[in-house]
């Protein structure tokens, strides 16, 4: 599928297609490690069984040797060099690790965890941890054996050279985590909210940089949904149990009026987010969307919006959009709920999991329930938990009774029974696909339209 930025027509195209022969020289690094280290193995093993997570999918840096064989295969698989006869490369055509050539590790696998620290405590391990608290990156090797070894890093606003990374002081993260975790999301009116955001994350960015802004108040937002969305709550235990936290989130998902997108876009890129593709769901959805993504933490964010077939090919992620008399799926969301910014926080997390593990677990351990998968190919499977009803408050449905967005029995339905407000989302990406399914996007939101949630 291919899906434009939005912008002029020269603007760049995403063209995301999956990706078998560098998805194989991945798995044959990590069969070998998992074949090689059996208490490696046992920890895949667990990652699946207890929490439904793959081991492959939290893999941030392959090492090889110079001698390796494989590294012959880099190019051919779509990994690029990152500077000029550098000895780390990437892969732009998919969600792959890293690969780096280091003579002195042989083959290592880094793992992604959220705390190096959190994973020690929960399997504990007694080893060394390279980094300081408070440093961008920080790392420790967990499972070694005859030149073969398993590392976990973390990572805080950092792509750079391990030995480079900044230390920020403790006491400035904690200020700056702890402003982000209790800002303050409702104001006498959203503009002023909004206002008080972009103050708070300009401090934010003048106290630990721009990326560790980024990361510290993602960490906050999803710290907000979890504690409105059972299912969150449950795979995150689940999760932290084993020590990895949210390490495995694939992108986070907002949703926003009219009135206030092109604000939102405007706030991720001032902390250095980048527009991908864009999608329309078509006439009858009425629903549009703007994906971007931050070049160093990988944190991705999908924006939605109420969008007409007209405004496909304007630049609706920063040309403000003008007010309409009906509301669509995202929009009435919002008026019910707030903005996903502000009052609402996000609608969902989507973390890549075994899609039919996680499901299990979570229906057979906790009673969370899926719905129908909106997705399923064999290189994208896609479902939401079924979703968190919240209250709405009254002056919200009076207000939307008045303006005649919605009727009596609507508004008897909201006040008596609130209103879907977010889900957790499984995802299963195969072959490295890095994009999204248009029409099974555009069928779960419309399925998710609140006027047709029914007890």
């Amino acid at each position: 599928m291919t899906v434009q930025t939005a912008g002029s027509p020269q603007a760049l195209t995403f063209d995301w297609k999956p990706q078998p022969l560098a998805e194989r020289l991945v798995h044959d690094v990590v069969d070998e490690v998992l074949a090689r280290i059996p208490p490696a193995a046992d920890f895949s093993g667990r990652l699946d069984a207890e929490a439904g997570v793959r081991f492959a999918d939290l893999v941030d840096t392959i090492h090889l040797p110079p001698e390796d064989a494989r590294l012959s295969a880099l190019h051919d698989a779509g990994w690029e060099p990152l500077t000029e006869g550098g000895k780390e490369f990437h892969n732009p055509l998919g969600l792959f690790p890293r690969v780096s050539v280091r003579a002195e590790t042989g083959v290592c696998v880094d793992l992604k965890v959220e705390s190096v620290v959190d994973f020690l405590g929960a399997h504990a391990v007694d080893t060394v941890v390279i980094g300081p608290p408070g440093a961008a990156y920080r790392a420790a090797r967990v499972f070694a054996v005859d030149g073969v070894s398993v590392a976990i890093v973390e990572r805080h606003g950092w792509r750079g050279r391990s030995d480079m990374a900044p230390v920020r002081g403790l006491r400035v993260l904690a200020e700056t985590s702890e402003a982000l975790r209790l800002r303050r999301r409702q104001f006498e009116s959203e503009e002023v909210a909004f206002e008080h955001l972009e103050n708070a994350i300009d401090r934010a960015r003048g106290a630990v940089g721009r990326d560790g802004a980024c990361d510290l108040f993602f960490a906050a937002e999803r710290e907000y949904w979890q504690r409105r969305n059972r299912a969150a709550r449950v795979q995150k235990a689940r999760q932290d149990r084993l020590g990895i936290g949210w390490a495995n989130h694939d992108h986070h998902t907002y949703r926003s009026s009219r009135r206030h997108f092109a604000r939102l876009c405007g706030l991720w890129e001032r902390l250095g987010f980048v527009i991908r593709e864009r999608f329309y769901a078509g006439a009858e959805a009425g629903w549009g969307a703007q994906v971007m993504e931050h070049p160093v933490t990988g944190v991705v964010t999908f924006n939605d919006v109420d969008l007409s077939p007209d405004e496909l090919m304007t630049d609706f992620a920063h040309d403000p959009l003008p007010p309409r008399d009906r509301l669509g799926t995202v929009g009435l969301w919002c008026a019910l709920h707030g903005e996903s910014l502000l009052e609402a926080g996000m609608h969902h997390l989507e973390c890549t999991f075994d899609f039919d593990s996680v499901k299990r677990q979570l229906e057979s351990e906790a009673g969370v329930k899926t719905m129908k998968p909106f997705t399923d190919f064999p290189h994208l499977r896609q479902a939401f938990t079924e979703g968190e009803r919240w209250p709405v408050r009254k002056e919200r449905v009076d207000r939307l009774l008045r303006d005649g967005l919605i009727t009596a029995t609507q508004a008897e339905t909201f006040l008596r029974d609130g209103a879907i407000g977010s889900h957790l989302e499984n995802l299963e990406r195969n072959q490295g696909f890095k994009g999204f399914n248009q029409k099974g996007v555009s069928e779960i939101i419309t399925a998710t339209d609140p006027r047709k949630q029914t007890r």
